[in-house]
Formats: C-alpha cells, sequence, structure tokens
C-alpha cells in the first residue's frame, strides 16, 4: 500500500551503528548483560511463525545476542471459541497473558499482530517496534467446490464465514444475496470448517495471515478498498516491551518500518478518538505517497445500511532530529519510535484524531451506539 518511507518521508530503518542509531547495546557473550533474550508469544501456528519471523530479523541485526522464545501460551481469545469475539467484551483479548509474562519479567518482549493490541496498553507497556506491514488487504477463501469463483457470483443465500463485525457490515451492503455466519479458531481450524463441512461457502481471513503461513494458493478473491476497508493495524506486527527497559527498547527499535509505523499511528489515532474495538465496525485505508499520508476511515451499523466515511490527508515529510532529552520516550496511541521523526508522527496521530473528529461531527457516535447496543442484544 505505502511506498518506501526512504522516498516518500526520508525514513528508514536504523541500523544497529549506523547514522541516527542508538548505540549498541551491553552485550555479554551470547546476551544482554550476559543473558539470553527472552521471547513471548501465542501457541497458535501463525503466533509462532511471525514470531519467528521477528527472531530471524533480530539475530540478523544482533549476530552476538541469543535470543529464545521462552514462552508459548493460550490468550483468552485463543480459549474462548464458542462466542464471537465481539461479544467476549474483553480489550487485550489475544494479548493479557503475554503481559503478564512481560510484567513479570518471564520475557524481554512479544510479538503481537498489531491489530490486537488496544490503542491504550496497560501502564509500563510500550510497542517498541512496527515491522514492515505484509498486505492488509482481506482475502476471501472458498470451499472447493465454489473454487474459481467470486463472491458476487455465489448464489442466493450462500453462507460466509467471518467473526469480523467489519467484514459482515461492509460486505452485506456490498453483497445483498450472501449470508454472513460467525466462524471461530485459528487459521487451521477455520480453514478445516470450510474444507470438511458444507456449513460455509466461503471464509473471509486476512491475506497477511494467509502468506504468512504459506497458504496464499488459498486465496480467492482479495477485496480491494472499493468491498472492504481494512482493520487498524491489519498486516503489521508489533514488538510490545516494557517501557522502562531501556536496552531491549534501543535493540528492537531497530525493527521498526517507518512507513508502517506512520500509517498504523494514524489509524490506532482514529480509532482511539472513536472508541472503537472489536466489538464495533470500524474500518481504515492508509497510503504514503511522496510524504503524504492519506487516511480513510468508516464506521457502519451491523447491517452495513447505515454508514460514514471519509478521506483526510496531512504531509509527514520532516526531517529525522536528534530529539534526545526528556520527551526522547513519548508514545504515540501506544508506539514508541525515537527513530522515525516526532513531527511526522505528531502529524500522523493528529490526522487520525481529525478524521474521527469529522466523522463524529457527522453522526458516528449515534451509529457506533446504536451497533453496540444490538450487539450486546445478539
Amino acid at each position: 500500500m505505502a511506498e518506501p518511507a526512504a522516498a516518500a518521508a526520508g525514513l528508514g530503518r536504523a541500523e544497529p551503528g549506523g547514522a541516527g542509531a542508538d548505540p549498541l547495546l551491553p552485550q555479554g557473550e551470547n546476551g544482554v548483560d550476559g543473558r539470553a533474550i527472552r521471547v513471548g508469544t501465542r501457541r497458535s501456528q501463525l503466533a509462532r511463525i511471525q514470531t519467528d519471523s521477528v527472531v530471524m530479523m533480530l539475530r540478523e541485526l544482533y549476530p552476538d545476542l541469543c535470543f529464545e522464545i521462552a514462552v508459548a501460551m493460550s490468550t483468552t481469545g485463543d480459549k474462548i471459541l464458542d462466542t464471537a469475539l465481539s461479544k467476549i467484551g474483553e480489550k487485550s483479548l489475544f494479548t493479557k497473558e503475554l503481559e503478564t509474562a512481560l510484567e513479570r519479567n518471564e520475557v524481554d518482549l512479544v510479538v503481537h499482530s498489531l491489530k490486537d493490541l488496544p490503542t491504550c496498553l496497560p501502564p509500563g507497556f510500550t510497542i517498541g517496534a512496527v515491522c514492515k506491514r505484509e498486505n492488509p488487504l482481506d482475502a476471501v477463501v472458498f470451499h472447493p467446490k465454489n473454487c474459481g469463483k467470486t463472491l458476487s457470483l455465489l448464489p442466493e443465500k450462500s453462507v460466509i464465514g467471518t467473526s469480523s463485525l467489519r467484514r459482515a457490515a461492509q460486505l452485506k451492503k456490498k453483497f445483498p444475496h450472501l449470508e454472513f455466519r460467525d466462524i471461530r479458531g485459528n487459521l487451521n481450524t477455520r480453514l478445516k470448517k470450510l474444507d470438511e463441512k458444507e456449513d460455509f461457502s466461503a471464509i473471509i481471513l486476512a491475506a497477511a495471515g494467509l502468506k504468512r503461513m504459506g497458504w496464499e494458493n488459498r486465496i480467492g478473491q482479495l477485496l480491494g478498498p472499493e468491498d472492504c476497508l481494512y482493520a487498524v493495524g491489519q498486516g503489521a506486527l508489533a514488538v510490545e516491551v516494557r517501557a522502562k527497559d531501556q536496552e531491549i527498547l534501543n535493540m528492537v527499535s531497530a525493527l521498526h518500518d517507518a512507513d508502517t509505523v506512520l500509517c498504523c499511528i494514524a489509524e490506532r489515532a482514529f480509532m482511539k478518538r472513536l472508541e472503537g474495538g472489536c466489538s464495533i465496525p470500524v474500518a481504515v485505508n492508509t497510503l504514503l505517497k511522496d510524504g503524504q499520508l492519506y487516511l480513510t476511515g468508516a464506521v457502519y451499523s451491523l447491517d452495513g445500511s447505515d454508514s460514514l466515511k471519509e478521506t483526510m490527508q496531512t504531509s509527514v515529510s520532516y526531517p529525522h532530529q536528534n530529539e534526545d532529552g526528556p520527551n526522547d520516550d513519548v508514545q504515540h496511541v501506544g508506539i514508541t519510535a525515537k527513530n522515525v521523526p516526532g513531527q511526522a508522527q505528531e502529524a500522523a496521530e493528529n490526522l487520525g484524531v481529525e478524521l474521527a473528529s469529522l466523522l463524529l461531527s457527522k453522526g458516528a457516535k449515534h451509529i457506533l451506539s446504536v451497533a453496540r447496543q444490538l450487539n450486546d442484544t445478539r
């Protein structure tokens, strides 16, 4: 979606020891202060793949350090599989247990899908790195009997599986001949439910997860912005750390992808201003091009019949300055990115707030309030 930040905003990933990079970490023989760096992850296959990819990048950047995946645990969202995510009412469905391990110093950093992290993190934590974004679009995976079709070509009353109110709201309006039903479980489980039963004609999943699992060949249709705006942070991986752990924070900051950081700051600020989450249909699309950040944001009623959508833009073309000092660890919607110009981050955050404020002035609060109430009574 976004062009490389070096071209778009004069930004780039800081290399250890390179110009503008933080000083190298104090290193023992095989870890920080002589110990291994422990990485926390969820138990699912996709979570392990995502964590392995981040650890691989860290090992390339810091070949003298030792990293070990110390904790693989199931989170609340992994355990409750008979209830739609929007009905559980827990803000940190896939992160709370991992943050507990981080707080207890059982791990030093945790890898998440950014879209799973709330816009307000618990005190003492920060997102120390946002890695380069994979394709953020949603994808349609069809039942084998529907191979070669698109959503518009499916028969009347075909059932589409999705656990997302955002996806269902947009697609109900776009494809009124289809029916939408909750489907839970990890990617493996949902694909098994699709392939081995006749309950669903297709399911909607994030293209990024399918690609990371090596299942790109299962994508039958990519849903562009004209069909379905994506979730805040979708496709990006985040590394959460203890906010005061300066050594680990400095280390993981080299993983920041500047254009992804700016896009996701804008998206998260938009979501935060709307007080959104998985219990209401909020969607975005971002583009960073030639130093301009474009943000499209929308809110929907549960059935998609009522909606508001607007686009705004701002310049994020600012030079990187030495910003060490009292505000060197300032967070923007939970993200600490010292190697991305602070003025650019502020502009991105303001863009999200202003776009959300525009939608609120046009009636978004009523749409979202009704959506919440209806979701609670489903």
